[in-house]
């Protein structure tokens, strides 16, 4: 899915790490699944993150919030790890929430979420690598 881009994808992705805290739309309680990782990746960077999930309490001892409206401060950068046709509707939820910054991580994109985000002027990551490889992910018991 490359995509015509005014900035290189380096240039994108670390406008997206200079955010100075994240959400992460698709956390899950299970320790398998990329969307708990990628959580977990952000926690061992002693990044501010918070789990989005509207069907947990709580992930990996932080409390999780039901939608990126819920949360208690804005956030300018999320990483979202869901379904394309979920992604489409957080692309929505996320401007209207003010956030500038989107990582879509693989499997989570679609062309219209991206053709969306990037009309809406968001800093947009897809089809391109994984945050937990950029950032430097550790697999921890």
């Amino acid at each position: 899915m490359s995509r015509p881009s005014t900035r290189s994808e380096a240039e994108r992705i670390d406008a997206f790490l200079g955010a100075t805290s994240f959400a992460v739309v698709g956390a899950s309680t299970d320790r398998s699944k990329y969307g708990n990782k990628v959580l977990r990746c952000y926690v061992q960077h002693h990044r501010k993150v918070f789990p989005v999930n509207p069907k947990a309490p709580e992930v990996e001892g932080l409390r999780a919030y039901p939608s990126l409206a819920a949360l208690p401060e804005p956030v300018s950068a999320i990483s979202v790890i869901t379904p394309p046709a979920a992604t489409e509707q957080v692309i929505r939820e996320a401007h209207a929430a003010g956030v500038k910054h989107v990582w879509m991580q693989p499997g989570a994109e679609s062309d219209e979420a991206i053709r969306t985000a990037e009309s809406l002027g968001m800093n947009v990551i897809a089809g391109g690598p994984c945050l937990l490889v950029v950032m430097g992910y550790q697999e921890q018991g």
